[in-house]
């Protein structure tokens, strides 16, 4: 089964690329929007709608592969690849990659990636492009061998197909108290995000944020069944450096002393603070994680900024910067790429958390569940989105389907 043809469909994400670097200076919100201008080259508004590519690849039997490309919420930052540009994206697409892929024998799906994405003289693709292009050729696999996508990947990575799902961590966006009522009615894996973006959010030395972990563990006790107990993680965006102390030292210890307001539970605290650099934010974070563990066994320091492609990645798991890694798919680009991430934290005995972005699409989130699934992430993302229904139904069920079809397929 080959590759016919390739076609595209502009696409919505379902969330908004933000100006991470205009909204840690401060810019007031209006409703939903932000108000002044944007600080990160390529922005337009300090939040704009997100906006994604659909790829086709069109088999001689006429079914059609589908990816989507696509850029997280805080495109530019971090060292992440620019603000999504569905023109130049697909222009650079149809120059680079197209030719490659028609009349490419669909099956073999990894080693496809490999060769679409291999660098020439313009160097790496845009990771959008490998990401949206990494999901339609594993996609155009699957429907060739008649299986599942998460089966193509295990193959790839030597692994028995998955028999099991992957705890689900759903994200509450700015509505941190009627969402977190919706995770624990739901049993929700891990919960609830917080989005503690803002110096308002995480107060002075830390005190609203701190009455806010209170609260989310009173809420558990009020509203959730006897014996759930969810991993509790928070996304702080670096406000813990930026509002407390960057002193690896004085961060464990604001950190295990949180841990200590919520006993029972094991927290999560990602990106406590933002260092500036891959090398800096390595050599601090391990700094922090060989201090936390001296002090607890309740905290886990969850790597996210400057941790972003596979190299970068392998770079954090060497140096032990983190208890879990955030492998945030679509600036990890190719999928192949986040499946070996998640296995080289796995067997390092470091935490994978197959992540990504609100500003994604349906597409993309179901192609991450077959991921998730093959290389045995510790936790997944509920998306796309920034509420918790839509995501939580829509890796949810892709789970429990892919799981039900291997099941099938063993009989």
């Amino acid at each position: 089964m080959r590759i016919d043809r390739v076609i595209f469909a502009p696409a919505r994400g379902a969330f908004f690329y933000d100006d991470q670097a205009a909204i840690r200076a401060g810019r007031e919100m209006d409703g939903v929007a932000y108000l002044g201008e944007p600080l990160t080259p390529g922005f337009r508004q300090v939040r704009e709608p997100s906006r994604a590519l659909g790829i086709g690849l069109v088999l001689d039997d006429g079914a059609i592969a589908w990816g989507d490309m696509v850029s997280v919420q805080y495109s530019g930052a971090a060292g992440r690849d620019p603000v999504f540009d569905p023109a130049a994206i697909e222009a650079a697409c149809r120059a680079r990659v197209v030719p490659r892929l028609i009349g490419m024998e669909a099956g073999p799906g990894p080693e496809n990636c490999a060769f679409a994405f291999a660098h020439d003289d313009e160097g790496r693709l845009p990771l959008a492009i490998e990401y949206g292009v990494s999901q339609a050729l594993l996609r155009a696999a699957a429907h060739a061998r008649r299986v599942t996508m998460a089966e193509v990947v295990a193959e790839a990575l030597g692994l028995p197909a998955p028999d099991a799902p992957v705890p689900i961590f759903a994200q509450s966006g700015d509505d941190r108290h009627n969402a977190v009522d919706t995770m624990i009615l739901k049993k929700v894996d891990v919960l609830p995000h917080g989005l503690i973006n803002s110096a308002g959010k995480f107060g002075p030395d830390g005190a609203t944020f701190i009455d806010y972990v209170r609260w989310v563990a009173a809420r558990i006790e009020t509203l959730g069944e006897p014996g759930f107990r969810p991993i509790l993680h928070f996304d702080v965006y670096g406000w813990i450096g930026l509002g407390f102390s960057t002193d690896p030292g004085e961060v464990a210890r604001f950190i295990a002393s949180l841990a200590e307001e919520v006993p029972g539970y094991t927290l999560h605290i990602e990106c406590p603070v933002d260092y500036g650099s891959r090398e800096k934010t390595i050599e601090n974070y391990a700094a922090i994680v060989e201090a936390l563990d001296s002090l607890t066994d309740g905290a886990r320091v969850v790597a996210d900024e400057h941790c972003n492609t596979l190299a970068d990645i392998e770079a954090f798991i060497a140096a032990r910067a983190a208890h879990v890694i955030q492998v945030k798919t679509p600036d990890v680009g190719d999928l192949m790429d986040t499946a070996r991430a998640i296995r080289s934290a796995r067997a390092a005995g470091i935490g994978a958390y197959c992540g990504g972005t609100s500003a994604e699409t349906d597409q993309s989130a179901r192609a991450c569940v077959h991921i998730a699934l093959a290389a045995r992430a510790s936790m997944m993302l509920a998306k796309p989105g920034m509420g918790v229904n839509e995501g939580l139904a829509i890796v949810g069920n892709e789970q429990a389907r892919a799981l039900a079809e291997i099941a099938a397929h063993r009989v």
